[in-house]
């Protein structure tokens, strides 16, 4: 195995460690909010946050990406991208202030006018964080990235939680959220000795860059947000609570593992680019890992998604189960095409991979248009999971175009074991029940337990009848030192 590879999967490890982390105080959070509050009060923070993520992301310009991306970045680039940062918060926040009483009359629900009003401020506190931090990324110094972002997150988690057990109020969220974001400043300047200062002189570069990262930044958020956007106009407060925190449960098994895996890759990928066959060879590995490892996840939480809420949540969620169930599916889709979003952008094909956001998009919004009288929020939810399915295929396709080292085999090769093996889980959930007498706890271990067994067992399986050859599962095998099930050729390469 190459050093490339190596240092790609110690690196993946420590961050999906330090991610999980943080994201267990998180859960945690949740956990506890879902206790105190109510899915209604979750609701019109859900309300606020959709037009607080709309203009953010119209303003966003990219510029962290951008520095990543740029092996050549000096200090003045560090200060123009701080500036246009900056400029950019202070933008944002007084829109989304004006905008306020507007998103109040969308939802006909006048709590989430304040509310927005106090995420303003805090977007424009954000602006004011160093720069510098974002070299810990790009550096791969993954140790000191952790220690910033949890630090953070455990400041706005204490705050989140006094206040809620204090006033029992939505408002524990924003201003918790607020605690976190000038933890998160305030850090920022402890932790890098770079002082940023007030320059544009290199504004004309990086926007070669981030225009095409800001059209990017809009078709995510339309992708991932806009369906909130609609559930909250056709449903009331509980029923968007709902369709929000099943949204945050559902992608946990598959985003929780991508993430913190692309902030690996795409300074590894950077570090490849001027080499295609390291460049391919790091991109088949990375799917083939994401594959093994989301597909699953993902599946496996549609299968105990009943079980699932009413232990982590309670009874009073019980409408959140079936959003789980369909949108644990979106994301597990969405883990296909993680790893090759950071590859075009890698080769420098931001232009590509943002028109095929927008493409995705135009089909959802089309159909939700036409429909929307109609629509209630669970079909919002099946629409998304069949947009994300039409929107993979054609996404594979993207990328096989521009990358021509790559073929359909290979592709084919990474997904195939994995995919059939989820589905053999699923199949053998749905085939095998408890008993209802048992324990919701016991029953829901036991339900976990069989599908990780049984998933285990059919992608060995099938690993062992394709003959045993190069993949995510000898790759796995190898790093986890279990050489001897691979192999004679592969045993010695791995050693």
């Amino acid at each position: 195995m190459s050093p490339p590879q190596r240092s790609l999967f110690a690196n993946a490890l420590i961050v999906v460690a330090m991610r999980w982390t943080d994201r267990l105080i998180g859960l945690v959070s949740t956990l506890i909010l879902a206790r105190i509050l109510t899915p209604e009060d979750f609701g019109i923070i859900a309300m606020a946050s959709v037009l607080v993520g709309l203009v953010d992301v119209l303003l966003d310009l990219g510029v962290n990406m951008a520095l990543i991306q740029n092996a050549n970045a000096d200090d003045e680039d560090y200060h123009t991208a701080w500036t246009i940062r900056l400029i950019q918060s202070a933008a944002v926040g007084a829109i989304i202030f004006a905008l306020a009483p507007l998103a109040a009359d969308y939802y006909r629900d006048p709590r989430v006018a304040d509310v927005t009003r106090l995420m303003a401020v805090g977007m424009v506190l954000g602006g004011f964080e160093n720069i510098g931090v974002v070299c810990f990324q790009k550096s791969m110094a993954f140790g000191q990235d952790f220690r910033f972002f949890f630090i953070r997150r455990l400041a706005g988690f204490v705050v989140t939680i006094a206040l809620a057990v204090t006033l029992e109020s939505y408002w524990a969220m924003p201003l918790g959220a607020l605690a976190g974001r000038f933890t998160g400043v305030v850090l920022s300047y402890t932790m890098h000795p770079f002082r940023p200062r007030f320059s544009l002189s290199r504004v004309r570069h990086l926007w070669s860059f981030s225009q095409w990262a800001l059209i990017r930044s809009i078709g995510v958020y339309f992708d991932t947000q806009f369906d909130r956007f609609l559930v909250g106009r056709i449903s009331g407060a509980s029923t968007m609570g709902a369709y929000t925190l099943a949204t945050e449960i559902a992608q946990m098994p598959s985003t929780e593992l991508l993430q913190p895996l692309g902030r690996v890759l795409f300074p590894a990928f950077v570090a490849t680019k001027h080499d295609p066959a390291r460049l391919r060879e790091a991109y088949l590995v990375a799917l083939a890992v994401q594959a093994l490892l989301a597909i699953p996840a993902g599946v496996g939480l549609a299968c105990v998604a009943d079980r699932a809420v009413m232990i982590m949540l309670g009874a009073q969620w019980e409408s959140a189960i079936p959003f789980v169930q369909t949108l644990a599916l979106v994301f597990a889709l969405a883990a296909l095409s993680h790893a090759a979003g950071y590859l075009l952008i890698t080769i420098g094909k931001i232009r590509t991979l943002s028109l095929f956001v927008w493409v995705q998009n135009i089909v959802f919004l089309s159909i939700a248009g036409v429909m929307f009288s109609s629509l209630s929020a669970l079909d919002i939810a099946h629409l998304r999971l069949g947009v994300a399915a039409f929107g993979l295929v054609l996404f594979l396709g993207v990328i096989l175009l521009e990358v021509r080292e790559l073929r359909a085999t290979d592709l084919l090769r990474a997904i195939w074991r994995p995919a059939t093996a989820a589905g053999l889980m699923a199949l053998s959930d749905m085939l095998v029940s408890f008993p209802d007498s048992l324990p919701l706890l016991l029953a829901f271990l036991l339900e976990v337990a069989l599908g990780a067994l049984s998933y285990s067992v059919a992608l060995l399986g099938l690993w062992a009848l394709s003959g045993r050859p190069q993949g995510a599962e000898a790759y796995i095998l190898a790093k986890l030192k279990l050489s001897r099930f691979l192999p004679a050729a592969q045993r010695s390469d791995a050693q």
